[in-house]
């Protein structure tokens, strides 16, 4: 009678990566380190900066030349959707500090190909949200008053059915990318084990996710608010923050610290 074989932990699909359970203040801590590190890489942190702030300088743009508003909500979205997935070279910069490396560009670079079946998955899934997300615009769109100067009341079922569903689908969107990008990059797992992970993080420390959630919010609109300049910091700011706060979360073998 065949034995059964012993199940590799190294290779275990879809298996949910263990959580540290941390203050709700601890997103401020995060922004205190990430500080340090585009002091301690800043060239680097401006090369993305700069690179990050085209993207909501490009809505700002769409915005003014479409003459509406209406495209603002959607172009939101596809901007919280596009941003993790192309923070892996920030990351990478973040991480070989932590190492006591002297980060470059190349290497950088380089990261963003560490697990490029994850990775690519990982746009894909993100690809598809976005998708869904402007079938549903559209269809929200349907419900905006056909009238040359909608009174607040007319547009209420417009603004406010449009709320929920951009805010479910960032939430949504906030849970899965929280740190799949951080654990897909360093411990080159399956994609599933890395969003299953993220969630299971994220609903673990609730209170501090939630004050991490806002702090990203209240930076995005400071950047749209400074014509997107802003972005040139608060990209790295962000993506070195959210760095440390998965060595913070994500529990390893040996314990890490990064100050």
């Amino acid at each position: 009678m065949p034995t059964s074989q012993p199940i590799d932990k190294n290779q275990e699909f879809a298996r949910c990566l263990e959580s540290n359970q941390i203050s709700a203040l601890a997103p401020f801590h995060w922004l205190s380190l990430a500080c340090k590190d585009i002091i301690r890489a800043p060239m680097l942190s401006l090369i993305y900066g700069l690179v990050f702030s085209i993207i909501p300088a490009f809505i700002m743009w769409l915005v003014f030349q479409s003459g509406t508003h209406l495209v603002i909500l959607p172009a939101s979205v596809a901007f919280a959707l596009i941003g993790p997935a192309f923070a892996a070279g920030l990351y990478d910069v973040a991480w070989e500090l932590e190492k006591g490396h002297k980060p470059t560009l190349m290497h950088s670079l380089k990261s963003m190909f560490r697990n490029p079946a994850g990775e690519w998955g990982f746009a894909i899934l993100l690809m598809v949200i976005m998708i869904v997300w402007m079938r549903l615009a559209a269809l929200i769109h349907a419900l905006y008053p056909n009238v040359p100067n909608p009174t607040f009341e007319q547009l209420q079922a417009f603004l406010a059915l449009g709320s929920i569903v951009g805010g479910v689908l960032m939430l949504c969107v906030f849970a899965i990318s929280a740190f799949t990008p951080q654990i897909m990059m360093e411990r080159r797992v399956d994609i599933m084990t890395a969003v299953v992970s993220s969630v299971n993080a994220v609903k673990t420390n609730a209170s501090a996710m939630f004050v991490w959630g806002a702090t990203i919010v209240t930076l995005v609109i400071i950047g749209f608010l400074t014509g997107a300049a802003g972005f040139i910091i608060i990209m790295p700011l962000l993506a070195y923050a959210s760095w440390h706060g998965y060595i913070a979360i994500i529990k390893t073998k040996k314990p890490r610290g990064y100050e």
